[in-house]
């Protein structure tokens, strides 16, 4: 008989809630970022480096939701660009991450964290349908629960679909994991004089086109104040930094009247 890894697991807890500035939180993560060094598809190596930047979080009891983008097997964009129909492109793309989704559970489960995935298309025989009440629930009983499928909707990606979610669970931040440390005035990775941004305001973003995330995620949290933090996913501890309320990137937060 099998021993489930839960309990080994929770007896190299080394922090405690208190250690967290945030209690439920939205990661954010793109499908680009499974790939790892390869050109398409999921590296093994992936899904488990974020298992363990999630562990110490999980394990001291903050609530942590995550939406996970299709990118590295299929955009709808791309596909409309080459002379698909646009919505069709979609639907294909919001499949896509589903199989992300899958992937995710399954690595983080055998590392011993309690994790649900919730679909915005139905799909009962390998995902639970999203039901926003049932999400909270399972958020509340310690489960990881990772959105699937976007909004459910063409035309909308996934990271308004990660806005949307934070909002509905009435998560404190949205976390967007990146491959850069927070938010420059141009792209670092072009120019080396680029200005990194501690903390921004919504308005800035959409105005200097900061491509943060897309516009109507960054509206809709602006709306709804949700702060936005964006950081490197791939620097090791960064998340568990992120979530205690350390500036490892980025802060998008809502106006001063």
């Amino acid at each position: 008989m099998q021993t489930h890894p839960t309990v080994a697991v929770f007896e190299r807890v080394e922090v405690g809630l208190s250690d967290f500035k945030y209690r439920r939180v939205l990661l954010k993560l793109s499908g680009e970022a499974l790939m790892g060094s390869q050109s398409f598809g999921i590296d093994p190596a992936v899904p488990l480096r974020l298992a363990e930047e999630i562990r110490p979080v999980y394990e001291a009891g903050v609530e942590v939701a995550v939406v996970i983008g299709g990118g590295n097997i299929y955009r709808g964009v791309q596909g409309a660009a080459n002379g698909m129909d646009r919505a069709q492109g979609d639907n294909m793309g919001m499949l896509a991450t589903v199989i992300n989704a899958l992937a995710l559970q399954d690595t983080f489960e055998k590392a011993g964290m309690d994790c649900r995935v919730m679909s915005a298309i139905e799909m009962r025989q390998i995902a639970e349908p999203y039901i926003r009440r049932r999400a909270i629930r399972h958020l509340e009983k310690g489960r990881i629960t990772i959105f699937a499928a976007g909004t459910g909707n063409p035309y909308f990606t996934t990271d308004t679909g990660a806005a949307l979610r934070a909002c509905e669970i009435n998560a404190e931040i949205l976390m967007k994991a990146t491959n850069v440390d927070g938010v420059y005035d141009s792209d670092p990775r072009k120019n080396p004089d680029a200005k990194k941004f501690d903390t921004i305001t919504y308005s800035d973003v959409l105005n200097r086109d900061l491509k943060v995330m897309d516009a109507t995620a960054t509206a809709l949290c602006r709306d709804n104040k949700m702060p936005i933090m964006v950081f490197d996913i791939n620097e090791p501890g960064c998340f568990e930094r992120a979530v205690s309320g350390q500036n490892v990137g980025t802060t998008v937060f809502e106006e001063e009247n």
